[in-house]
């Protein structure tokens, strides 16, 4: 029952916040091109309990690269309604990390998440839409990363085809780490806009990705990213924690 409870309870707040959203677009918070083209399919992730029948954890391997860890899906954990993704440290003086993404594939629309990432010198915590030729297709992604060195800013970025440096680095006005806060961003064929506790604050509109990819949430060290994440400290336990995530689509 307390279960059931918990998950009720999740469900109501993520259909709140997905709501709340949406109703921004229709008061013009964003180009007003954009407010008649949600459909009102809608996927929710309460997070409540590991859903293997939409999503995975990655295990036992790496990305490489800037990347310091190995994935490993006992870094993702469940708990009184919360997904804990954990960076540890392994028996060989190494990281993990832990990496959780959706089965599905999901294209233009709102996605939004509630979240509280990780302060550490050194990671990263992030909730994003990812595809590339390892899936057999173009390299696309739109991204919302705290950077564990200063979490009074969130990142947001994208690549089209494997062409990044669109980073834009938004100042909080509150320290992420502290408690839980929305975020997301509208993913439509012509710009993309991030929000913030429901308010948009940035928009790109230059060469917008249009693949549909996989819903991807992650924690990691970096190795060789010092100017960007500054040194990893070693510090180990870290946790990001991740209240729901959400997907509605655009017509």
């Amino acid at each position: 029952m307390e279960k059931e409870g918990i998950k009720m309870r999740k469900f109501s707040k993520l259909i709140l916040g997905a709501t709340l959203a949406i109703g921004l677009i229709f008061q013009g918070s964003i180009p007003c091109h954009a407010s008649n083209l949600f459909s009102g399919s809608y996927d929710g992730f309460d997070l409540s309990y590991y859903e293997g029948d939409r999503m995975v954890a990655s295990d036992g391997w790496s990305n490489g690269g800037m990347f310091n860890c190995v994935w490993k899906n006992s870094n993702v954990s469940f708990n009184q309604g919360i997904m804990t993704l954990s960076i540890q440290g392994d028996q060989k003086g190494g990281y993990t990390g832990g990496e959780v993404k959706t089965k599905n594939t999901y294209g233009y629309g709102m996605y939004n998440v509630r979240m509280k990432p990780i302060k550490n010198n050194g990671v990263v915590s992030s909730f994003f839409t990812y595809t590339g030729p390892s899936y057999g297709t173009r390299w696309d992604e739109i991204d919302i990363e705290f950077l564990g060195k200063d979490t009074t800013k969130v990142q947001f970025n994208y690549y089209t085809n494997g062409v990044g440096n669109h980073e834009y680095l938004y100042d909080l006005g509150f320290d992420a780490s502290k408690e839980f806060h929305q975020y997301g961003f509208i993913w439509a064929p012509d710009h993309i806009t991030w929000f913030v506790d429901n308010q948009p604050v940035y928009t790109a509109w230059d060469n917008i990705p249009s693949t549909p990819g996989y819903i991807m949430t992650n924690v990691w060290p970096g190795i060789n990213v010092n100017e960007w994440l500054n040194p990893f400290d070693g510090k180990v336990p870290l946790y990001a924690q991740y209240d729901w995530f959400s997907y509605t689509k655009l017509d």
